[in-house]
């Protein structure tokens, strides 16, 4: 930013800056300069072209400034090489130390005239030199497009601030593109405030899977699919990291092994890492950085413990602004984490320079953690530091806090297995360990500790067999949970309720305290946090076997359990659990209520504030979807996913998939929401059979596929589920079951699409009454019964069907079910209307909802009308070929001859006046047929 330089637009100060501390002289007029500093860059022999990237900077240089800021080796200088090639005339100025003063502005008037400013720029050495060139930018017919690499370097303050009175005064006429590894002292803010700043950073610089992909082709390497996701996973997209690897795998006879042992402390990227980042710190930042290499995450308070320093905040925080590869955590403010390849370095070097030092360090971490409440990572550090009475202590006195599920990520970390006469000593040592591999998502290896438990569980006294079974049921049941086996994690809950004695028996989904009081009540002091445990799993469970009944019972329960031990994690997942079941039946106001309830939750101790919150996102999702507001559900959604983290919460994250695909119906992206729904339904099949997602797969897919015309595919598949075999025993492997009121429902649909109304009419569930339906699902089978009344020519009946649709949908303000079912739907509110109900205001509102018009732009005709009309069937095949399916793929899909779809196009073709794919396409698009 400016400071107080008075003569800042009159004449350049050449002397050396007093903030640099530079005592060099300024070159003379007439020496020479190095044109290599003017030149794009060479391209590397391996090249990645990166046409997204190259889009944000097309539209970065649209304003005045855009910077790249990111670590060393994150490919600033080959993307911006790369794109400068692309689009010419562009201007090139690497900076290094030194570069002030008079030699700056020298060096970056050649760089200007490189980039084709017409006409003479103003001299440097002349007085008045920035505001003559800041004149002469702003007269120019197109913008001056000047990169400047390696910005870092520039520290004098007197070409910081030249370069503000520059994007402030030169108008349009030039644009700056910066690269540095730390953000430059410029008004960001300010240009950010006034959307005239694009920004650059890790997030968009690092490597997607595709180009880690592209990149080993272009060296004739290919990975197989786990390996490459691990590559991708260990260099988290660093571009120098890949590119090291990519380079080591050429010589190696097996690169997946390889890709396996790849990691920071290999001997090419140690040394890049160590000149570039660790040996530019101060020899005390250095010390710090590897003593706290220990830590899967940092804060001020953790690094001052272990290092004795006072200003471990200070010291993170200037670290991350100077992209150190000290990454902060976005949900835990404050805290942060060394990018996975740095930390790994640092280690190695803290084990060849002070490995005495490493279990004294752990042990201070231990301690810290156990000082904040936070007992998982303290037992690691417990166990790193092989102190097994401390460890096995703090398993022993938190044990209902150290079984738990589904954290924010555990960046592995190395723990020694412990001897085997430690474990004969004291057999809850091997539980503690156990609890750690399940901490880490290590299944196997946890059992394996869990059995070796058990062989040694006789050499307890008896007094610590009861608490030692406790212990064990606990962590069975975390270990079931996170395999997303829901019929195992109910037997477990129920074995543990049964542990804890007839004051928490829990039979048949009923909660039975004894004298304590009816469910939801807590039972005795002592037993409400392992009680709390185990109802939270147990509600979980039912939940996805689609026991709503049963699933609410026990999340009550539970809730009350955890909010009595001051169990902040599992009432945070009881209380967001109870809101997706809540969302589930329709009950939107309290589904609304509870969520928000959740959301305003503390978070579970040392973990950021979305872990267990994905539930209560997607519950307000959800809702929203039924009240009509469809960009808040897309919001939502997208924090539901940001909670939900891979792999730890299986169920969620394919219910997840289910809503995404349902609210991009509702969009009318049908093409996407199929890709929503595969990818759920791939995660799906890995998981153990879901009754209740099962079921809301094939339901969706049915709705999808109906909405895009394919009606006739739907009646095929579901169709013999409503005549007479249940559906559960429906013969089609390759499709899920479905329950008959689902079913019936999605067909009568299908039926109606194509104008059956008597078949529809016939194959609804009876839904007028309470039947332990969820609502949604009766006020659907209410409008299609009504809908098809009408067409039957039925008014009566289709009038008092509606209105009992309309009493049953009011009190929880459902919207969706109606504006989504288009013109017919309306055209019976209208009529309904006219004929008197007693939700007028809800029926008027729907109305109007409707009369949305479809955007034009200015001049644009209204659409025109056929000659001819496409048939139901030609209109089937048109939204096919929107697709990359060819013909014959499209007759598959439809169970029709190749043969007769080419009739369907060639008949599409000349009544839309097309010769090909693409302008058939088109030109239904303008008539608004897709």
């Amino acid at each position: 930013m400016l400071r107080d330089r008075p003569d800042i637009g009159g004449r350049v100060d050449y002397s050396p800056s007093p903030q640099t501390g530079s005592g060099t002289a300024p070159e003379s007029p007439g020496e020479s300069l190095l044109v290599s500093k003017l030149a794009v860059p060479p391209l590397p022999g391996s090249l990645v072209t990166r046409p997204r990237l190259h889009d944000l900077l097309d539209a970065g240089t649209r304003g005045p400034l855009t910077v790249l800021v990111a670590p060393a080796g994150w490919g600033k200088t080959v993307l911006l090489s790369t794109w400068a090639r692309e689009r010419g005339r562009t201007g090139w100025l690497a900076l290094e130390p030194g570069d002030t003063g008079a030699r700056f502005w020298r060096y970056l008037h050649a760089a200007l005239d490189s980039a084709g400013v017409p006409g003479p720029l103003p001299v440097p050495e002349s007085g008045g030199y920035l505001t003559e060139l800041a004149g002469t930018l702003a007269g120019l017919a197109e913008p001056a497009v000047l990169v400047l690499d390696d910005f870092h370097h520039v520290e004098d303050a007197g070409v910081l601030d030249g370069l503000e009175f520059l994007l402030r005064h030169a108008a349009s006429g030039l644009r700056l593109v910066i690269a540095t590894r730390a953000d430059p002292a410029l008004p960001l803010h300010r240009l950010r405030l006034r959307d005239e700043l694009t920004e650059l950073r890790t997030g968009e610089l690092s490597f997607t899977a595709a180009e880690t992909a592209r990149l080993l082709g272009e060296q004739e390497l290919t990975l197989p699919g786990p390996a490459l996701d691990a590559l991708q996973a260990h260099t988290e997209g660093w571009p120098a990291g890949v590119r090291f690897a990519a380079l080591s795998l050429q010589a190696h006879p097996d690169p997946a092994r390889f890709i396996g042992h790849f990691a920071g402390d290999d001997a090419t990227v140690a040394e890049y890492l160590i000149g570039e980042v660790f040996f530019d710190q101060p020899p005390g930042i250095q010390q710090m950085m590897m003593d706290t290499s220990i830590l899967q995450r940092l804060c001020g308070g953790l690094v001052d413990a272990l290092t004795g320093r006072d200003d471990g905040d200070q010291v993170l925080a200037e670290l991350s602004r100077s992209n150190t590869f000290v990454v902060p955590l976005d949900s835990r403010p404050s805290w942060y984490r060394y990018h996975r390849m740095f930390g790994e370095l640092l280690r190695a070097q803290l084990h060849r320079q002070a490995p005495e030092r490493i279990a004294e360090l752990h042990l201070r971490a231990a301690r810290w953690h156990a000082g904040q409440d936070q007992p998982v990572d303290a037992l690691r550090h417990a166990l790193a530091a092989q102190d097994w009475g401390y460890a096995t202590g703090l398993l022993v006195g938190n044990w209902h806090h150290v079984a738990r599920y589904g954290h924010d990520e555990p960046l592995p970390a190395s723990v020694e297995p412990p001897p085997a006469d430690a474990i004969r000593a004291d057999p809850e040592l091997a539980l503690a360990y156990a609890a750690d591999r399940l901490d880490l998502r290590d299944l196997d290896t946890a059992e394996g500790y869990l059995r070796l438990a058990d062989r040694h569980r006789h050499l307890l006294d008896e007094d610590r067999r009861d608490r030692f079974s406790l212990i064990t049921g606990a962590l069975e049941l975390a270990q079931a949970q996170q395999r997303g086996d829901p019929a195992r994690t109910r037997e477990a809950a129920v074995a543990m309720l049964d542990l804890l004695g007839p004051e928490q028996a829990w039979t048949d989904g009923t909660a039975s305290t004894g004298e304590t009081g009816p469910p939801g009540e807590a039972g005795p002091a002592a037993e409400t946090g392992p009680a709390a445990i185990a109802l939270t799993a147990l509600g979980t469970a039912e939940l996805t076997a689609g026991n709503l009944d049963e699933a609410e019972s026990a999340l009550r329960a539970g809730l009350a359990h955890a909010e009595a031990a001051g169990l902040s994690c599992a009432r945070l997942v009881c209380a967001s659990t109870l809101a997706f079941v809540q969302a589930v039946r329709g009950e939107l106001r309290a589904a609304q209520r509870t969520a928000q309830a959740a959301l305003a939750m503390p978070p579970c101790a040392g973990q950021s504030r979305a872990v267990h919150r994905g539930h209560a996102y997607l519950a307000l999702a959800m809702v929203d979807i039924q009240w009509d507001r469809l960009d808040r559900a897309r919001s939502e959604l997208d924090f539901a996913s940001g909670a939900c983290e891979s792999g730890s919460e299986p169920a969620l994250a394919c219910s997840i998939a289910v809503v995404t695909a349902q609210l991009l119906r509702e969009q009318g992206d049908l093409a996407k929401g199929y890709e929503a729904l595969s990818a759920g339904r791939r995660d799906l099949a890995e998981r153990p059979s879901s009754p209740f997602l099962e079921q809301w797969y094939a339901a969706v897919e049915a709705d999808l596929r109906t909405a895009h015309g394919d009606a006739e595919t739907v009646r095929r598949l579901l169709a013999p589920a409503t005549e007479g075999e249940p559906a559960s025993r429906v013969p089609r492997p390759d499709r899920p079951a479905v329950p008959d009121p689902a079913v019936a429902v999605t067909l009568a649909h299908a039926y109606l699409r194509d104008d059956d109304p008597g078949a529809a009419l016939r194959t609804l569930p009876a839904w007028h009454e309470e039947t332990g339906a969820p609502l949604p699902l009766r006020l659907s089978a209410g409008l299609v019964e009504a809908l098809a009344a009408r067409r039957a020519g039925d008014s009566r009946r289709a009038s008092r069907t509606l209105e009992q649709v309309l009493r049953l949908a009011e009190p929880e303000g459902f919207r969706r079910v109606f504006t989504r079912a288009g013109a017919p739907a309306r055209e019976l509110l209208i009529e309904h209307l006219d004929s008197g109900t007693a939700c007028w205001s809800l029926v008027n509102e729907l109305v109007a909802a409707g009369e949305r018009p479809v955007p034009t732009g200015p001049g644009t005709p209204a659409p025109a009308t056929l000659a001819e009309p496409l048939t139901e069937r030609e209109l089937t095949v048109l939204r096919y070929l929107q697709s990359i399916l060819s013909n014959t793929e499209i007759a598959v899909e439809m169970s029709l001859s190749v043969n007769t779809v080419k009739t369907h196009v060639r008949n599409i073709y000349r009544k839309l006046d097309a010769a090909r794919r693409r302008d058939a396409v088109r030109r239904a698009r303008e008539l608004h047929l897709l």
